[in-house]
This record gives structure tokens, sequence and C-alpha cells, in this order.
């Protein structure tokens, strides 16, 4: 049997025996999730929505009465739809003030953004200042990624100078990034990587890829806005229950092992309860 498959296969059966034990929990209404490609976490094509938050909420809904509406929108649309109150939940989504200001946060894993390139020979970047003052290089990102204070300040810099280009998700950069239209990317490396790896114009380049690590791109919590406006409080308090649960348990992490190598997560992912991981 195929090492992968197995892996799905036992992550999917560790979710359901948990869930089985959460049977009380249900929700009101049919939940409204539009989603986004990002790599394998959200996954979208003619097979549908997949990947492995909408496996983890699918298995919620097979035990605990919470039904949700999958769309699939780009990611800067779904960004708009959350702070209009007309998406009930977002993800992926790491933790910031502004997102704060509509929705509830529940984190799911730790990880971090890191500078990537393709087979680039430049000295190491060791700061947003050293990008900023190299000026020859070009950054490329998704449209409605945030990352933070020092992504939003280094992106609007290099903006300023006509060194910026927006794609609207992952596979898109990738592309650049092979045409040479760009010569960087922002994001955590489990997404790009997971973008490539069903792309065969793409794919070959993925042992290519540099990782730099900068100071303004910390380690932080990612996972899942709910709705502050368009939940209400008993929806809010089941989502959340179960989403704590699934994450402290492991499971959220076994879920990203079943879809993505080990070495594929080490660059850019934790569990929420790694020992170390408020230290860094």
């Amino acid at each position: 049997m195929d090492f992968t498959y197995t892996r799905k296969l036992v992550t999917l059966l560790s979710l359901l025996l948990y869930l089985s034990g959460n049977s009380n929990a249900a929700c009101t209404r049919v939940i409204n999730v539009p989603v986004a490609a990002t790599g394998l976490s959200v996954t979208t094509g003619e097979e549908g929505v997949s990947g492995v938050y909408p496996e983890l909420l699918r298995s919620m809904s097979e035990k605990n009465g919470c039904s949700f509406n999958f769309s699939v929108v780009p990611r800067a649309r779904l960004e708009l739809m959350f702070e209009n109150g007309t998406a009930d939940l977002m993800f992926p989504s790491k933790k910031t003030a502004q997102r704060d200001q509509y929705g509830i946060f529940i984190p799911l894993i730790i990880n971090r953004a890191k500078l990537m390139s393709l087979d680039s020979k430049w000295p190491d970047l060791r700061s947003a200042q050293d990008l900023i003052d190299r000026k020859s290089l070009r950054l490329v990102v998704v449209r409605g990624y945030d990352y933070g204070p020092g992504y939003l300040a280094l992106i609007n810099e290099l903006n300023k100078q006509k060194r910026l280009l927006y794609e609207a998700d992952p596979t898109s950069v990738a592309r650049i990034l092979k045409a040479g239209g760009a010569d960087l990317t922002i994001m955590t490396p489990y997404i790009l990587v997971g973008a490539m790896s069903g792309d065969a114009r793409i794919e070959e380049l993925i042992p290519k890829i540099r990782y730099e690590s900068i100071d303004e791109l910390p380690w932080g919590d990612s996972g899942m806005y709910l709705s502050k406006a368009a939940l209400n409080d008993n929806d809010k308090a089941t989502l959340t229950a179960l989403l704590e649960q699934a994450a402290k348990s492991g499971l959220v992490w076994k879920s990203f092992q079943s879809y993505y190598p080990d070495n594929m997560l080490k660059e850019s992912m934790r569990p929420l309860t790694h020992p170390t991981a408020a230290a860094k």
C-alpha cells in the first residue's frame, strides 16, 4: 500500500475517533467557507475543494452536526469577504491586528514565512534592509497574504520602488519565478512547495529552492479565523471547542504530516505544542 495513502488513512481514522467523542456538539446552520488554493493546506480543482483544512472540517461535519459549504475565490477576495461578514471562516491565516478586528483567531500550528528564490547566487539576505538595499532584486507575493508588520513594511517599501509584483495564488508565483519575472517571494515554504508539487511544469524546480530567514519574518501562530459578525455565539463556541481540541490533541499536525513529507515541513512548520516554539 502506498505510504502517503496509509498515513492519510490513519490520520482520517484518528480524526473520526476523536470527533466521535464530541457528538453533542452541533452548529445551528450551514457554515459558509470560501477558500483560496494554498499549497496542500487547501486544494481546488475539477475534483472540488480538498486539502488539510477542508478535510479536517469535513471530519467535523460527519460526527458533530456541523455542515460546511465550500466555494472557491481568490485570496484577496476572501480577505474582503471576511471583513465584510460574508465569510464565516478564513484559513490558513496568520494572526494579525487587522484580522483581529473582524474575527476570533484559533491557533492550529506554528509556522514561519521565509524569503525563497530559485537557484540564486547572491550573498545571504539577513534582514529586510538587506533586500531593500539590493536594488536589482524583485519580489513577487500573493495578493492578500499578511505575515505581520515587518512583512507589510517590506512590501510597501518595495512597491514604492516598483520592485513588487502581486499574483493571485502560489502556483502563479512559482511560474513567475521560473520565468524570471521576479527574483524572490515571501510565504511559508510548505505553501509554495505544495503548490509546485502538483504541477509538472514547475515541480522539477523544488530541489532548487533557496530558503532565507530574516528577523522581520518570525515564528508565529497560524490557524483559522471565525467571523465575529457572521457567526452566532453557539456556532462560535462549537467551532472553537472542536478546533482547539484538534490542535491540542496533535491531530492537526498529523493531518499536515499525511499531506506533506517531513523534510518539506521542517523549513517552516511546527506543531502547536512544540516545547521550544515559544523560545524561538
